[in-house]
Parts: structure tokens; sequence; C-alpha cells
């Protein structure tokens, strides 16, 4: 299996191996097939995510999301936040990531 539920409370699953666009998942008994390319160890929506929902990983919130995701979608900085520590990317800085 690719993906770890850490919790029985999250909305988020953890993988244990990359996922490639367009690969079929199974979340919750559910068909998948993935939207993009995402990296071991990132997270993926287990279910439809809305703006502003806390994200759950180990049970606890662990920020918001700032888009919408689908199941299976890509859950990282571009479509949720920290509630608790500032983000400091070279994008969220201003600085040239180029």
């Amino acid at each position: 299996m690719s993906v770890v539920l850490l919790h029985p409370d999250d909305n988020i699953l953890v993988l244990a191996a990359p996922i490639q666009a367009g690969q079929r998942l199974e979340i919750d008994g559910q068909p998948i097939v993935a939207a993009g390319d995402v990296a071991v160890g990132h997270k993926i929506a287990r279910r439809p995510l809305s703006v502003g929902e806390k994200v759950l990983k180990y049970g606890a919130p662990i920020g918001s999301m700032t888009a919408a995701a689908a199941p299976g979608e890509h859950v990282h900085m571009h479509n949720m936040k920290s509630d608790y520590i500032a983000s400091h990317t070279r994008q969220a800085t201003g600085e040239d990531t180029g």
C-alpha cells in the first residue's frame, strides 16, 4: 500500500511511496485517480477538503486549507497553511525562486 493513515480522525494520508499522475489509488474503499505527481512523505486528501477546514494529522490540527482539495489531491503549502508558525519559503518571502 502506498498511503498511510496515521490516525482514524485524520483527513489526510501520508505517502509511503511516490504516486504518479493518473495512478489509481484506493482511499477508504473508493477508487481515486491521482491528479498529479506527489513525492513520498507528502500528504494527500483523504476526503474533500474545503477552504478554512482544519488539516488533521496524528488526530491533531496541523493547519488550515487555503484552497479546496479533492480526495487524492496533494495537500501542501500551495493549498494549506500552518495555524501556528509563519511560512518562510522563498515564495512567501518574495525571493526569486527561478
